[in-house]
Formats: C-alpha cells, structure tokens, sequence
C-alpha cells in the first residue's frame, strides 16, 4: 500500500520522499509483495489443453438423462413417507401403532359407507316421469280461479273465456 500522492482534504499535503517514516512503509510493502507476487504476462491461448471447467447448474446431459433424472428425483421424493413410516414402526408400542395404521382405515370405511347410503338414495328416489304421445295431442290451457266466502264455504269456480 502506498500513501496517497494527492493530498487528502483537510490533511497537509505530505509527500513519501518528505517523509522518511512513509519511505520505510513503502520499502517494506514493496519487499513483501515481491516474495509473493508473480504477474505472468505471456498471452492466453484461445484453444488449449486444459480441461473444461464445470460451470454451475444443471451439468450438459441428453434430453433422455434429463428425464431420467428428473424421474429419480420424484422417487426419491416419494420414498420419504416410506422410509418414516418405517422409522415410526421401530419406535412406538403396538397399540399407539394400531391407532396410527387404523385411524386412516377407519375414516375410509365411513367414508364408503356414506358413498352407499347416498348411492342407494340416489336409486331408491322416484325416476322422472316421461310421457311419449303417438297422434294428436290437445293441451288445454285454460286456468281455473277458486274462490271460498262466508260461514258455510260456497265455493265457485271461474274459467276466463
């Protein structure tokens, strides 16, 4: 490191062959950069023998290995549970194991039971009626009005013309 030429604002401009103290740091410096430091200035070739540098990322494969991978990654994604259903087996006492294993078995019974009840309402409710007519048909439209008055009910009916 070398002390800066240029005078730093609100510092005496100071100067590395004024000072005797800065030329010794700057010797010192100089010595220990040149035991270390080595600057190769033959040019780079564009094609050479080194072997190629793997890049981050997905390594350059076919589209088959790609797949592939893809399809081990998933497996080995699924074979979790397995692997920690296994694990719970080993450390819990059977009847905590039961209510584990059959919780889920339970739940599905009820739940087939409730597709049949629904399944058998589902039949055992009235077919729509269809009526097929082969000939004339006559559909009468008239609409009949009711109306009931007074202590003894006297009903009279009224067809609009």
């Amino acid at each position: 490191m070398q002390l800066p030429e240029q005078p730093v604002a609100g510092q005496p401009a100071v100067h590395p062959a004024d000072n005797p103290l800065a030329q010794a740091v700057n010797e010192a410096i100089t010595k220990e950069l040149a035991k270390t430091y080595h600057r190769d200035n033959t040019p780079v070739p564009l094609i050479g023998t080194a072997p190629p540098v793997a890049q981050p990322g997905q390594p350059p494969m076919s589209q088959w290995a790609i797949d592939a991978s893809g399809v081990l990654k998933a497996v080995s994604v699924a074979s979790l549970p397995i692997g920690g259903a296994l694990w719970i087996v080993g450390q819990v006492d059977p009847l905590t194991l039961g209510i584990i294993l059959g919780s889920p078995a339970a739940v599905a019974l009820a739940v087939a039971r409730l597709v049949a009840k629904v399944k058998d309402a589902n039949q055992a409710a009235p077919q729509p009626i269809a009526n097929h007519f082969h000939g004339t048909v006559h559909h009468d439209t008239h609409t009949v009005t009711s109306t009931t008055r007074g202590v003894i009910a006297n009903t009279r009916n009224t067809t609009p013309n």
